[in-house]
């Protein structure tokens, strides 16, 4: 277990069961979307990218205008209620999706299940730092994160063989269990871990005024951190590059290197391992780099990945999309974790709600950009999409990047030779000589101070 430090954080039984729950439900996400994609097709036929494309529009819709409500919910509400509620209504929606006869049922279903989404995602991800200790949530949050990118490369298989088994329809039932079990794990977590006290109780009458506050606050304590503005911007930057990817690979596999479907995945695949192992990275290295350091770097490895890409073969690509992968989760996942560094316990949920909104409103900002691409410059299209991440990032860096830091030293004791002064007194056991220079122990004060710097590879401490 030492040797492996990412899962470190599954001795907490509390944890483990969240994350046993969060792994059943993600292999319960994979098979929502490939059924979707399964039944689009089976209504709309060649039209299925449309009918997807538009699912896929309401989701991040979903995600961008209700994840800061749930969030702020998440701060006045038991979380382990929101987490089981949440996890129950997906169940009945995909149950309901094997009876679907037409293409509208699919926009409406997919439309309230990701409104769960969109409570239970910002939820759990503000749950985790509460239910872990101070020196295991990076490590947790880390985990979580390789559990996701993993299971996004595996579970397409792993759905594809279930769905050939049991049918394109019969998946969602499969499905519905998946979500079924996931919740009755999460009932079996103590309550009053996974609960926030709060002083300002709310009433029926300030119900939607206080949770109208609760948002702009946790927007607030989002862009008034130095750092978690500035990692909130790279998010930006990683965004447009990761939607390049997910738009135009397929495009430049099949159309230019004019290689079937089985070589798409391939590549796709080596974005999802890439995002994985970024992960482990994170989870081993959180403690010894600053988080915004991290996300510096990933930004620059995923922009850099795809600067090539329209001038390369099948192999060079997929070594470039491992890379842009590994830069993806760099820069998300020390973002997540600076929210939980720097932000109040009782502010996690709606800053959480706050963050996911945003990061989602780059994609939704970012997709039609590579679309646009993609249909305009498909031959330069990953090239011109580096170049503007790259002007970006650096305006990002000229005006956010955080120059100055403030941190305190710990309570100090310590021994060290010295000679009685004006500047050092203090008392001796009886019979000690004070007139020659002696050791003995003795204490600091916790000392505040600030300077300039940048934090790089060279300047790194704990704040």
């Amino acid at each position: 277990m030492n040797r492996f430090i990412l899962f470190q954080s599954l001795v907490n039984p509390v944890f483990a069961r969240l994350y046993a729950a969060q792994t059943i439900s993600l292999f319960g996400d994979a098979l929502t979307w490939l059924g979707l994609a399964l039944l689009a097709f089976e209504l709309a036929g060649k039209d299925s990218a449309v009918v997807l494309s538009v699912a896929l529009t309401l989701r991040v819709t979903a995600f961008v205008i209700l994840s800061p409500i749930a969030g702020a919910i998440a701060d006045r509400v038991d979380r382990k209620i929101i987490l089981v509620v949440t996890h129950i209504a997906r169940m009945f929606i995909v149950g309901t999706l094997p009876f679907v006869n037409a293409i509208w049922q699919i926009y409406v279903l997919v439309l309230i299940l990701n409104v769960f989404n969109a409570f239970f995602t910002p939820t759990y991800q503000a749950t985790i730092p509460l239910v872990t200790g101070k020196n295991e949530y990076a490590q947790a949050i880390a985990l979580s994160a390789a559990t996701y990118q993993l299971l996004g490369v595996l579970s397409p298989g792993l759905a594809g063989t279930v769905s050939a088994l049991i049918g394109a329809r019969q998946i969602f039932f499969l499905d519905a269990t998946s979500f079924f079990i996931a919740a009755i794990l999460i009932f079996t977590l103590p309550a009053n871990q996974l609960r926030i006290q709060r002083n300002d109780e709310i009433s029926s009458t300030g119900v939607i005024s206080k949770i109208l506050i609760d948002i702009k606050e946790g927007t607030t304590q989002l862009f008034r951190d130095r750092d978690l503005r500035y990692a909130i911007f790279l998010q930006l930057v990683a965004a447009i590059a990761g939607a390049q990817i997910l738009v135009n690979t397929v495009g430049y596999v099949q159309g230019t290197l004019k290689l079937g479907n089985i070589e798409y995945g391939w590549v796709m695949a080596t974005f999802g391992i890439g995002a994985t192992v970024g992960s482990v990275i994170v989870g081993a290295i959180a403690k010894k780099w600053e988080r915004a350091t991290l996300a510096f770097c990933g930004a620059v490895l995923i922009t850099l990945a795809i600067l090539p890409a329209n001038y390369v073969g099948l192999a060079p690509l997929m070594l470039l999309w491992a890379i842009a992968g590994m830069g993806q989760v760099l820069v998300n996942l020390p973002t997540q974790i600076l929210i939980a560094d720097r932000i109040p316990a009782n502010f996690q949920g709606r800053v959480y709600g706050a963050h996911f909104a945003w990061s989602h409103l780059w994609w939704a900002v970012s997709y039609p950009l590579a679309g646009w691409l993609g249909s305009h410059a498909s031959d330069r299209a990953f090239f011109y999409s580096s170049l503007i991440g790259f002007v970006i990032l650096a305006g990002v860096q000229i005006f956010l990047a955080p120059k100055t830091h403030e941190h305190e030293h710990e309570y100090l004791q310590h021994k060290h030779e010295h000679e009685h002064d004006e500047h050092h007194q203090h008392k001796h056991l009886a019979g000690m000589s004070i007139n020659e220079p002696h050791t003995h122990a003795h204490e600091h004060l916790p000392i505040s101070h600030s300077h300039s710097h940048y934090a790089d590879t060279h300047h790194l401490h704990s704040h």
